[in-house]
């Protein structure tokens, strides 16, 4: 999955979304806090999709999901779905097309969501830049815009700001590529990128004041990067692992902190916490749990009472382990389960 696949639901209730085979799969607690249900349900109904889906999550609490379906012989289109709340069933998959009218995949799906609750699905096209397609403002579906770029590699990495407003990141050969909306609804346009070592596939982005957004990537000697535009690339500290982090900002002790997750090279998930944009201050992993197989994900959310919660997820057996902060100081963890 591209983007968080754990997020708080509207209602409080937590959901993990999972690939699964020609399908997305979520599994939802049955209440806030409380125990999962005992199996997963599929999403967007019996439409097979390839692999490779995306999901984003407004501040309505409502997530929008994005994945490539076979069409024809060689040919796949891009549908989208919309859950409301995790324990009604997600929306039916709505055909929205192909960046290039037909062909095959071009490159995997991202999606965001804007401050009006419109899903923006973003997607690498035939000419390796970037397309977008996204909701109107009355309903419906814009059509597809060409937001330009060249080179670009990797998974996309959208970002709506604490300004409602849609951001986008993206690798390319020598650097990272930047799109950004100058108003509500506005196609984004690109900005100054920044040239910098960077591996494609390891972008995530984060809203991480009123005026910024971070992204979070991993350089060519394998540390870990903090990036706003407008300003230079920052080393925060070694990668942790091969992947891309999770992060998500919290209160610690009354600071404002940001927390980044990322499966490490010895198996187990790593943590660190540093004051929100302040990569000056430094920061270290603490590993935690058990040793997961190398394909192994992480991600990160804040659960009902705005505390941190983390879960990995072993794709070929679905296994799923969760982890919650303790009332203690510091980023203090429970012991994994597994759902």
């Amino acid at each position: 999955m591209n983007g968080d696949w754990l997020i708080r639901g509207r209602d409080g209730r937590l959901t993990v979304y999972l690939p699964s085979g020609d399908a997305v799969l979520c599994r939802a607690e049955r209440g806030p806090g409380g125990p999962w249900e005992d199996a997963p349900r599929t999403v967007g109904g019996a439409q097979k999709l390839h692999p490779g889906a995306a999901v984003g999550q407004g501040t309505d609490g409502y997530a929008h999901l994005a994945a490539w379906r076979p069409t024809a012989p060689g040919e796949s289109g891009l549908v989208h779905s919309t859950h409301f709340r995790p324990h009604l069933a997600a929306l039916d998959w709505t055909p929205i097309g192909h960046p290039d009218k037909k062909g095959d995949r071009t490159g995997p799906p991202a999606v965001t969501v804007d401050g009006a609750g419109r899903g923006y699905v973003f997607v690498r096209n035939g000419s390796g830049g970037v397309s977008l397609r996204n909701q109107k403002v009355k309903g419906g579906w814009g059509g597809w815009l060409d937001l330009e770029g060249h080179g670009v590699e990797g998974e996309l990495a959208p970002v709506t700001g604490e300004s409602g407003r849609v951001e986008l990141y993206a690798c390319a050969p020598g650097g990272i590529l930047h799109w950004r909306q100058e108003g509500d609804g506005k196609k984004p346009v690109r900005t100054e990128g920044v040239d910098t070592s960077v591996r494609a596939g390891t972008l995530r982005a984060l809203a991480t004041s009123a005026e910024h957004t971070t992204l979070f990537f991993t350089d060519g000697s394998g540390d870990v990067c903090a990036w706003r535009p407008g300003e230079k690339p920052v080393t925060l500290l070694p990668s942790a692992g091969p992947g891309p982090v999770s992060a998500v900002r919290c209160v610690i002790e009354g600071h404002d902190c940001t927390v980044l997750a990322q499966r490490s090279a010895s198996g187990r998930v790593a943590f660190a916490a540093y004051p929100t944009e302040q990569e000056s201050a430094g920061a270290w992993w603490t590993e935690s749990g058990p040793r997961l197989p190398a394909e192994a994900v992480v991600s990160v959310a804040l659960d009902e009472h705005e505390e941190v919660v983390a879960a990995s997820l072993t794709p070929s057996t679905g296994t799923v382990l969760l982890t919650r902060r303790k009332d203690e100081p510091g980023l203090a963890l429970e012991a994994w389960r597994e759902l």
